[in-house]
């Protein structure tokens, strides 16, 4: 849970601010200012532009975050006369101001010369908000790896045309998490870049297992000593990986697939199914010291490799139509976690911004705001002040948004 106690009064901005604070923001606004007038110096100076403050940079960050919550497909129909407009938001800043703030928004205006990072724009950012993670929350021994739900909004998938599908372009990056599964909370963020095509691009990194246990490893950088039980899918399950992590007392439980999973060192007679017909809740079991490969059987054969389990202790899904179907534990507590996960991203995966700037970094910051809110709500709703308010994840979002605007009024919208 969280490591700090919030005042009873405290606001969706001093959570929000837990991760993003003001020298953060400050930072954004002389980086922002940098660019510019480099910009200008290079391409001519435009005599319309100010320097960006610090308010102006609150309220720009305000009309971003307001896409998550109303889902437009772009920040400026806020200005516009259509559905989407919002006139109450709209007179904080004119949209050819907006629109001059986003043309030089920057995080890092300049690469160094020491600097050969791909992500050098927002890694400064990206560190900042890793370190607020590890400082304000601890996690449940049981996490989750995975990839959570980024993807484009399916309401504009289903109703664009095969033309605004093709203009639209595809993500150059995965984004990975280590994700506590008995809150939500994301406990650390990884952006694996398409650099180039080929062997080192993103259909590398869904091809070989090695790269997905890349991934893993700097996923748990943070988690060594502490007995942590990872979950992981199939494209990250692998002896080699888990034996590993063992070392370091970390411990897993994985899903396994023949088709994706790196098998080395796993039995053939595990990974073959069996001729016979067997009924639902039968298992196998093969163990080396203290991992178990365990092949269980409902409607199909599912195997799971653990270090963190006996696979002697029983355990039990229950499902609405069969009832309960016998299972070794391992079985039970991956699916249980597995679950919360599903409805985490069911639940907030839909608050992510809108906005989808062309360039692969902002697209990288936009979601890391947006996982950023989440966690804040996340604190929130762990904290004392949720009884004093009780703000729904849209409620607090539109408060986030309202008080980084600076309007007064502080009443929930319903």
């Amino acid at each position: 849970g969280p490591t700090r106690k919030m005042p009873l009064t405290a606001s969706a901005m001093d959570f929000f601010q837990l991760f993003v604070p003001d020298n953060v923001l400050k930072n954004m606004v002389v980086q922002t200012n940098m660019y510019a007038k480099k910009y200008q110096e290079r391409f001519g100076s435009d005599d319309t532009w100010i320097d960006v403050t610090l308010t102006e940079m609150k309220a720009f960050l305000g009309y971003m975050i307001s896409t998550s919550i109303h889902h437009c497909e772009s920040v400026l129909s806020i200005w516009s006369s259509g559905f989407y407009s919002n006139k109450s938001i709209a007179l904080i800043m004119t949209q050819s101001r907006f629109e001059k703030i986003l043309k030089y928004f920057h995080v890092v205006a300049f690469r160094s010369s020491q600097t050969t990072h791909s992500l050098y724009k927002i890694q400064p950012f990206l560190d900042s908000l890793q370190n607020g993670f590890d400082s304000a929350f601890r996690p449940s021994q049981a996490q989750v790896l995975h990839e959570p739900l980024i993807d484009e909004d399916p309401v504009f998938i289903a109703t664009c045309t095969e033309r605004e599908l093709r203009k639209r372009k595809k993500r150059k990056f995965s984004l990975w998490v280590r994700q506590c599964s008995s809150t939500g909370f994301i406990c650390q963020i990884y952006v694996h870049l398409k650099e180039g095509s080929g062997s080192d691009g993103l259909d590398a990194l869904k091809n070989k297992p090695q790269l997905h246990s890349m991934v893993a490893k700097s996923l748990c950088q943070n988690a060594s000593g502490k007995n942590y039980i990872i979950f992981t899918g199939p494209s990250i399950t692998s002896l080699n990986l888990f034996e590993e992590f063992e070392k370091q007392e970390i411990y897993c439980c994985g899903l396994l697939s023949t088709r994706k999973s790196d098998c080395t060192g796993l039995p053939p007679s595990m990974l073959n199914n069996s001729a016979t017909p067997q009924s639902r809740g039968q298992y196998r079991i093969r163990m080396k010291g203290n991992m178990s490969l365990i092949c269980w059987y409902n409607k199909g054969h599912f195997r799971f490799l653990t270090n963190a389990y006996s696979p002697v202790q029983q355990g039990v899904i229950i499902k609405r139509k069969s009832g309960e179907i016998p299972c070794p534990l391992a079985v039970e507590a991956f699916a249980a976690h597995l679950s919360y996960i599903c409805k985490y991203d069911d639940k907030y995966s839909k608050y992510f911004i809108s906005h989808k700037p062309n360039k692969t970094w902002q697209q990288v910051f936009w979601f890391a705001i947006s996982i950023a809110i989440n966690n804040a709500y996340i604190l929130y709703k762990m904290s004392e002040a949720y009884h004093v308010t009780r703000y729904s994840r849209a409620q607090f979002g539109e408060r986030l948004v309202k008080e980084l605007l600076g309007l007064e009024d502080t009443s929930p919208t319903h």
